[in-house]
């Protein structure tokens, strides 16, 4: 068994789309219409056939409550690995990403938290190895 697919509420799918792509660095992989919406994925450019997150639209009555209350408390709906939070964090910021919390050492973790202009409080982490593992 592997994660095929994994979603994130939008609260409009074509800038959803330009965020994830142009600012991200993702690349899409499907754009099928579905009546007023679409079946939007994008992938990582580092593994086009891996995980495909859905950008998917945000009109459940349930949703926007979840997603306020999330960005409210300052708890990310999702995290993407990078290699190396300290530049990805200078790059998406001379982007104009706003970051919620800067990067920040939690010993095993280095993270950092943005918002996707979509609704949503996006993590970046970066695993750190210990200082006895690296002996």
């Amino acid at each position: 068994m592997r994660i095929n697919l994994s979603s994130v509420l939008v609260d409009d799918q074509a800038k959803a789309l330009r965020f994830y792509t142009e600012t991200l660095g993702f690349q899409k992989k499907h754009d099928i219409p579905l009546g007023e919406h679409r079946w939007l994925t994008v992938v990582s450019p580092e593994d086009p056939d891996g995980t495909e997150l859905v950008l998917e639209p945000d009109e459940h009555p349930a949703v926007k409550p979840f997603k306020s209350a999330l960005v409210e408390d300052g708890i990310p709906f999702t995290s993407f690995a990078v290699k190396d939070v300290m530049a990805e964090h200078k790059r998406l910021e001379a982007l104009g990403v706003r970051f919620t919390q800067p990067p920040t050492d939690l010993g095993t973790v280095i993270t950092a938290v943005f918002d996707d202009t979509c609704g949503n409080l996006i993590q970046i982490a970066q695993e750190i190895h210990t200082r006895k593992e690296k002996s």
